[in-house]
């Protein structure tokens, strides 16, 4: 056999899967840029957490708590929850894959929703298995569709809540009637990575529903309130079987030190995280009511973002407006690869950033 030619291949299904595409940082020629793409919060981390960070590099020679306890317990001690129950990842996207790794396999299936984040189907088509993708009514995720789609095949589902691009959430009623029609044997993930935010009396991030059920997971992340997105720390409240199963292929130090300190310093710091909510609320009714009122359709979020949707009119739509606020130094996300091609995210920032984009969009929708 002639093998001059032949080179490694990954296995099949690999070169299929679209990389995922992080929202963009640069705007060229600007002096300012505001960067309105990734969800960042405006306030940046707990000073405790940076002193923490800080005091741990001096350590760097020594391999990190590869059971991240120092974090797990300050998880447990803010929530109420047993450590024995908490894994911590680079990330919760680490997390996400890991549960996939384990769980899901070639001839299986794990069902997302049609604007859901796309992490999940990357993750579920790296471990060979077929994402279902269901469709969402009016950026609201239909727990009826997603129960249809189950076959014998579902072995996940993958659920954000709040969800992300929408910014909209599923009611803790309509989560339990889910999770009562899945079949035991299906894992039913609840990313929470922007629960924090969400000030509704029929919410809930998925604690009670973990603890009372043997099918479901919730993830958080401490990218978002917590300001530390450079570090990657996830973690992930689970049943013991589960944490015991995934602790098999989890990483040996799959967490660095200082991410471990920054970390349990921030999830301790809740008075610096009922900051963030005060601002994010504040500027969440301002943003939503300045962009309404000159036209544009915001969908209702929970969250420390916005979905926008432009105008179909030549000149008007999301393409254009995008290129209109980067030439003035705001980064918002576009989300095509979301199904939403007429339509922008915009994080909550600064009170600085707010209302340079009230102000750009307001110019732009007012040009002929």
């Amino acid at each position: 056999m002639n093998t001059e030619n032949l080179s490694p291949l990954p296995r099949p299904g690999i070169l299929d899967i679209a990389a995922y595409v992080p929202g963009k940082e640069h705007a060229p020629g600007v002096a300012k840029v505001y960067k309105l793409s990734s969800n960042e919060t405006p306030l940046g981390p707990s000073p405790k957490a940076i002193e923490a960070f800080q005091k741990a590099a001096g350590k760097l020679e020594i391999y990190p708590d590869g059971l991240a306890m120092q974090l797990r317990e300050a998880i447990g001690s803010v929530f109420g929850l047993n450590t024995a129950n908490l894994m911590c990842g680079n990330g919760s996207d680490e997390l996400l894959g890991l549960l996939c790794h384990v769980y899901l396999g070639d001839g299986d299936e794990g069902i997302i929703t049609e604007h859901g984040f796309l992490v999940y189907k990357i993750q579920i088509m790296g471990a060979g298995a077929t994402p279902v993708v269901v469709k969402e009514k009016d950026c609201h995720v239909d727990v009826d569709a997603i129960l249809a789609a189950v076959t014998p095949r579902t072995k996940i589902v993958f659920l954000a809540n709040p969800a992300n691009p929408t910014g909209t959430y599923v009611p803790v009623s309509e989560i339990r009637r889910l999770q009562a029609g899945l079949p035991k044997n299906v894992i039913l993930v609840l990313d929470a990575a922007y629960a924090e935010y969400v000030r509704r009396n029929d919410y809930e991030a998925g604690l009670e529903l973990v603890s009372s059920n043997q099918n479901v997971v919730m993830t958080r992340t401490f990218s978002k309130i917590h300001g530390l997105a450079a570090l990657r720390i996830g973690w992930m409240y689970a049943p013991l079987p589960i944490i015991d199963a995934l602790n098999r292929v989890r990483g040996p130090f799959n967490m660095n030190g200082p991410a471990i300190a920054a970390g349990a310093a921030a999830i301790r710091d809740q008075a610096f995280a009922a900051t963030a909510v005060d601002h994010n609320l504040l500027w969440l009714g301002k943003v939503t009511g300045a962009l309404s009122s000159i036209g544009l359709t915001v969908t209702p979020s929970v969250t420390n973002f916005v979905l926008i949707h432009f105008p179909e009119t030549e000149g008007k739509r999301a393409a254009d407006a995008d290129d209109f606020l980067t030439s003035r130094g705001f980064i918002l996300r576009a989300v095509r690869g979301y199904g939403f091609p007429n339509a922008l995210r915009m994080t909550i920032g600064s009170a600085e950033a707010n209302e340079g984009v009230i102000a750009a969009l307001t110019e732009f929708m007012g040009r002929r």
